[in-house]
């Protein structure tokens, strides 16, 4: 399942995915998490928004789930319908909660790359 969501302070469509994400997965705010991923990637010398930086900064964090080649974001869901994983892709990072996508676009037909567990619910 996919429900449209937009976390950013101003209702902008912008290159925020990594902050709309990560705050709601953590269950922060959008303004607590752009402040704190600012300056854990000011401090790193680094966009945050990179994939550079989100891979790591990810896997310090949280316990990376087994995916498989050519697996979309939309049957990862389905395979975990309880808990919050954090799913990144091509260029673009959503989060899924109980099975859902909570994103501005639906991304479920696209090749995840990795995925983390937040919580088990």
């Amino acid at each position: 399942m996919y429900k449209y969501y937009n976390a950013n302070a101003n209702g902008n469509f912008v290159n925020d995915c990594s902050i709309r994400a990560i705050s709601l997965a953590e269950n922060k705010s959008w303004g607590d998490t752009y402040d704190e991923l600012s300056r854990i990637a000011k401090k790193n010398g680094i966009l945050l928004d990179d994939v550079n930086f989100i891979d790591p900064l990810l896997d310090s964090r949280y316990d990376r789930v087994r995916t498989y080649p050519k697996e979309t974001v939309g049957d990862f869901a389905d395979r975990h319908p309880y808990g919050i994983y954090l799913i990144t892709m091509n260029g673009h990072i959503t989060v899924s909660k109980n099975g859902t996508i909570y994103d501005t676009f639906d991304c479920r037909d696209r090749i995840l790359k990795y995925a983390w567990e937040v919580s088990r619910r």
